[in-house]
């Protein structure tokens, strides 16, 4: 898609922050989401015989999708343009996209719900697929954080076109139409599941290794041990496998009676602990090895799941994804204040800020 977003970004006027554009697709993306969480908050939309969501919202979402995939995709030409290119960009720029990598599934799933039979997905199937979709966006800096070069592979277009193109098409056919297989019992909520986590497994994770492997070998990497280029991926690894055992011992089945809130949690914890491998790899500073956020969620986990929450258990995550999501925002705001500060620029402006 280069050739198309280098002549996309020829028409976008030069007195506009690249920051501007990036803050602009995200926003894309969290109004679907809220669109969807109204009409579709606990994923029973789809179902038969519920009222299914509007057809008008499937042409909105892909042009939502589309226009967001473009903005992300011309931002950072743009600030090359600009000559406005700066760590505080690439923070921003990357920093957004940890948080929609989990926000385009949770949108997607509407298509399918949770009360869809055979033709739906379980909530344990979207968290399973949500975790390896995040899976694939930390790949990408963990081999940044290893080799100095961020290497997008095809996985991530062609998911972005196919989002937008099952959008089209449920418009256009009907929710009604992925109640029915494609063939012998295989439906499309199976095909893209295989069809995303393919792109995962069979290209972005290669390709990862490959890059990494031929970095040890011209001896290029950045860091000098198995244990310090491993850094990076304990954090999200403890994450996971915390919310993991909360799924499956909850008490409540906290998945099944928050399935939507329950992702978006996720999605928030994970783009935190993504913002910082982010930083230290920007700064070629050391991974952390235990973010500090996992702490609270260890001990609420371990409440959970022993039962002394008891019925506190539901409250107590509401608790716990209102915490985390102020603490993701306000973290976003704090570095963002820093770094602008730091350089002596604005995060939505070209306009050179003066020393204080």
């Amino acid at each position: 898609m280069q050739h198309v977003w280098n002549k996309v970004v020829q028409v976008v006027p030069l007195w506009i922050a690249p920051n501007v554009l990036t803050f602009s697709g995200f926003l894309m993306i969290l109004v679907n989401y809220i669109l969807f969480s109204y009409y579709d908050w606990d994923y029973s939309a789809s179902g038969i015989g519920n009222q299914h969501i509007p057809n008008w919202l499937w042409i909105l979402a892909a042009i939502g999708n589309f226009l967001a995939y473009a903005l992300d995709s011309i931002d950072g030409k743009h600030a090359r343009r600009t000559q406005s290119s700066s760590p505080l960009g690439e923070l921003f720029d990357h920093g957004l996209d940890s948080w929609t990598a989990s926000i385009f599934p949770l949108s997607l799933f509407s298509i399918f719900g949770c009360h869809s039979g055979e033709s739906g997905l379980t909530p344990m199937k979207m968290y399973l697929v949500t975790s390896v979709v995040l899976f694939t966006f930390m790949l990408s800096h963990w081999e940044k954080y290893n080799t100095g070069v961020l290497f997008l592979p095809w996985a991530y277009d062609i998911s972005q076109l196919s989002m937008t193109l099952v959008y089209i098409l449920t418009a256009v056919v009907g929710i009604e139409t992925f109640h029915n297989p494609l063939f012998l019992r295989v439906y499309m909520a199976d095909f893209l599941i295989t069809f995303l986590v393919g792109c995962s497994l069979l290209i972005a994770l290669p390709q990862t290794l490959y890059n990494i492997v031929i970095g040890y070998r011209q001896k290029t990497l950045l860091k000098n041990s198995v244990y310090e280029g491993l850094l990076p991926l304990f954090s999200p690894s403890i994450l996971f496998i915390f919310l993991t055992v909360w799924t499956i011992f909850s008490p409540c089945n906290i998945l099944h009676r928050q399935p939507r809130l329950f992702l978006w949690m996720v999605g928030v914890l994970f783009s935190n602990v993504t913002c910082r491998v982010i930083i230290c790899q920007m700064s070629n500073t050391r991974s952390e090895v235990f973010h500090w956020l996992l702490w609270p969620l260890a001990l609420v986990v371990c409440l959970a799941v022993s039962g002394y929450l008891g019925t506190m258990e539901e409250l107590t995550f509401f608790v716990v994804t209102a915490f985390a999501s102020a603490a993701h925002i306000h973290y976003g705001i704090c570095v963002g204040k820093q770094l602008s500060k730091h350089f002596h620029i604005y995060v939505f402006s070209l306009k050179k800020r003066y020393a204080d």
